[in-house]
C-alpha cells in the first residue's frame, strides 16, 4: 500500500505521551527493552572475549578483543544500509522493525548458550543482521509520527533517545552483577529476556498506537527490478563464498585483513550511498542542496562517534585494568565495583540531562541554536572528554590505577556532547531526507557510526603504541579542530538546508 505522510500522521493520536503523539510511547518502551538487551550484552562482551577460558571467557588477546568490539559495532551500523533499503523498497519500516527484533532475540539466545567461539560468531551474525533491520526503521517510524515542520520533532527524538539510555542504564548493572556472581552466560540470558519483552509489547500495542505510520513502501521495486536484484543476490552470494574459500585456503583471510576490509567499507559505503541518492532522478534540486548540507553533519557524526564508542572498548578496558575498582581505597566502602558498571555511567547522565536539554531547545524558541551549532557543541564536549583524561594518565606507569571519578567526568562531558549532537542528528536526517529515500537516509546517519567504529578498529592499535595521555590528547584535539571548522562553515550549511533548521 502507498500512503501519503499526511494520511499516516492523521491515523495516529496526536497527543497522549507527554504532549507528543501516543505512538511515541510504544516506541519508547520497545526501544527501552531492545537497548536493555544490546547494552547489557555489550557491557560484558569485551571481558568475555579476553578473559581466560578458566574465568569463563574465550581467551582472545586483549588488542584483538578491542578491535572486534569496534568491528562488531561497525557491522551493525553497516547492515543498517540494507535494513533501510529493504524498508524503502520491499518491506516497509514496520515489518522490517519486527523481523529485525525477532532475529536480535534469537542472537541473544544463542549467545546465552555455552558453545565457545562457533556459537559466539553465530550470535554476533544474528545480532548484526537483526540490528541492521531494526535500528534505522524504528527511528524512521518515530519521525513518521510528526509533520516535518512540527516543532515537537527535535524534543520527541530527545525523549525517544532517553529510552535508549534508560535501557542502557539498567542493563550493565543487572547483567554485570549476574556475570560476576553466576557467569557470563547468565548475563547474556538476561539480555535475551529483555528482547523478548520488547517483541511481546510491540505485537500487542502497535496497531492502535502507530496506525499507518511505517506501513507504506516509499519506493517499491518494479517487477523488472525484482528479477534483476534476485539475480544480483545469487551472483553476490556465490562470489562471496568463492572469495572466502580462496582467501582461507591461501592464508590471506586473517583477522587483520578482515579488519582492514571492514574499515575500508566504512570509508567507501557513505560515499557510494550518498552519490546514489544525489544522482537519482527521484531527488529534486532542493533535496540535492539539502544532501550537500548534510555532508559536514555526517563528518561531525563520524568524529563524535569515534570518541563516544570508545567508551565500550578503550575506556571499557581502562576501567577493568587501570581504574581503582576497590571502593575501600577511594571512599572507604568495602565493595569492589564490577567493571561493567562503568557502561551505565553514560546512560545515567543522559536520563538525567535529556529532559533538561529537550526543555532548553523548546524554551529557546526562535533563539534555538542552528543544527550546525549544536553539532559544534557536540564535538567540543567530546574533545574535552578525552583531553580531561590526559591529566590522570600523564606519567602513568605500569601498575598505576586512577581514581574512578576521572572516568566518570570523562563520560559526563561526552554525554553533554551526545545530547547536543545525536538526537538532533536523527531529527536533521529526517528533515533533510529526500522523499524517495527516507529510511535510506536514516541508514546513512547510522553509517556515520559504522565509519567511526571501522576507524576505531585501527585506532586501538595506536592505543597500544602511544601512551594513554598521548592517545587521549590526539583524538581530543582532532574533535575540537573539526568543531571549529563546522562552526566556520555553518552559514553555508544553513543556507543549503533550504528553510529547514
Amino acid at each position: 500500500m502507498r500512503y501519503t505522510r499526511e494520511e499516516m500522521i492523521e491515523s495516529v493520536p496526536r497527543t497522549g505521551f507527554f504532549g507528543h503523539p501516543k505512538g511515541l510511547g510504544i516506541l519508547f518502551f520497545v526501544e527501552f527493552w531492545e537497548r536493555f538487551s544490546y547494552y547489557g550484552m555489550r557491557a560484558i562482551l569485551l571481558f568475555y572475549m579476553y578473559y581466560s577460558v578458566t574465568e569463563g571467557g574465550l581467551g582472545l588477546p586483549m588488542a584483538m578483543a578491542q578491535s572486534i568490539m569496534s568491528l562488531y559495532g561497525a557491522l551493525i551500523f553497516m547492515t543498517a544500509l540494507l535494513g533501510g533499503w529493504l524498508a524503502d523498497r520491499v518491506l516497509g519500516s514496520r515489518r522490517s522493525l519486527f523481523i529485525g527484533a525477532t532475529i536480535i532475540m534469537l542472537g541473544h539466545i544463542v549467545l546465552s548458550l555455552p558453545g565457545g567461539v562457533p556459537l559466539f560468531l553465530l550470535s554476533m551474525a544474528l545480532i548484526i543482521i537483526g540490528s541492521g533491520l531494526m535500528k534505522p526503521n524504528i527511528a524512521n517510524v518515530v519521525g513518521g509520527l510528526y509533520d516535518k515542520n512540527d516543532a515537537r520533532m527535535d524534543s520527541g527524538f530527545v525523549i525517544f533517545y532517553m529510552s535508549v539510555n534508560m535501557g542502557a542504564l539498567a542493563s550493565p548493572m543487572i547483567v554485570g552483577q549476574l556475570q560476576t556472581t553466576l557467569g557470563f552466560h547468565y548475563g547474556f540470558a538476561a539480555a535475551a529476556i529483555g528482547m523478548a519483552l520488547a517483541l511481546v509489547v510491540y505485537a500487542v500495542y502497535n496497531r492502535k498506537s502507530l496506525g499507518l505510520v511505517g506501513k507504506d513502501i516509499p519506493n517499491p521495486l518494479t517487477e523488472e527490478e525484482k528479477g534483476k536484484y534476485k539475480k544480483g543476490a545469487v551472483v553476490s552470494v556465490v562470489a562471496l563464498l568463492a572469495i572466502l574459500a580462496i582467501t582461507y585456503s591461501t592464508g590471506i583471510l586473517t583477522f587483520d585483513t578482515f579488519s582492514y576490509f571492514i574499515t575500508g567499507l566504512g570509508l567507501i559505503l557513505p560515499i557510494v550511498y550518498f552519490l546514489s541518492m544525489y544522482r537519482s532522478t527521484k531527488t529534486d534540486a532542493t533535496e540535492k542542496k539539502r544532501l550537500l548540507a548534510y555532508i559536514p553533519l555526517f563528518l561531525s557524526g563520524v568524529m563524535f562517534w569515534s570518541i563516544q564508542e570508545q567508551g565500550s572498548s578503550i575506556l571499557g578496558t581502562f576501567a577493568d585494568t587501570k581504574t581503582q575498582l576497590d571502593l575501600s581505597k577511594v571512599i572507604g566502602i568495602d565493595y569492589t565495583v564490577p567493571a561493567a558498571f562503568f557502561q551505565s555511567i553514560n546512560p545515567i547522565f543522559i536520563v538525567i540531562f535529556a529532559p533538561v536539554i529537550s526543555s532548553l531547545w523548546g524554551k529557546l524558541g526562535k533563539h534555538n541554536p542552528s543544527t550546525a551549532f549544536k553539532f559544534t557543541l557536540g564535538l567540543f564536549f567530546a574533545g574535552i572528554s578525552f583531553l580531561i583524561m590526559v591529566i590522570p594518565t600523564w606519567g602513568m606507569v605500569e601498575g598505576d590505577k586512577i581514581n574512578p571519578f576521572w572516568l566518570i567526568l570523562s563520560f559526563f562531558l561526552c554525554v553533554i556532547g551526545e545530547l547536543c549532537l545525536s538526537p538532533v542528528g536523527q531529527s536533521a536526517t529526517v528533515k533533510l531526507a529526500p522523499k524517495a529515500f527516507e529510511s535510506t537516509m536514516l541508514s546513512l546517519w547510522l553509517l556515520s557510526n559504522a565509519t567511526a567504529q571501522g576507524l576505531n578498529a585501527q585506532l586501538v592499535r595506536l592505543y597500544n603504541v602511544l601512551d594513554e595521555s598521548q592517545y587521549f590528547g590526539f583524538l581530543g584535539l582532532m574533535a575540537i579542530v573539526l568543531g571549529i571548522i563546522i562552526l566556520i562553515i555553518s552559514p553555508w550549511t544553513k543556507k543549503m538546508m533550504g528553510g529547514i533548521y
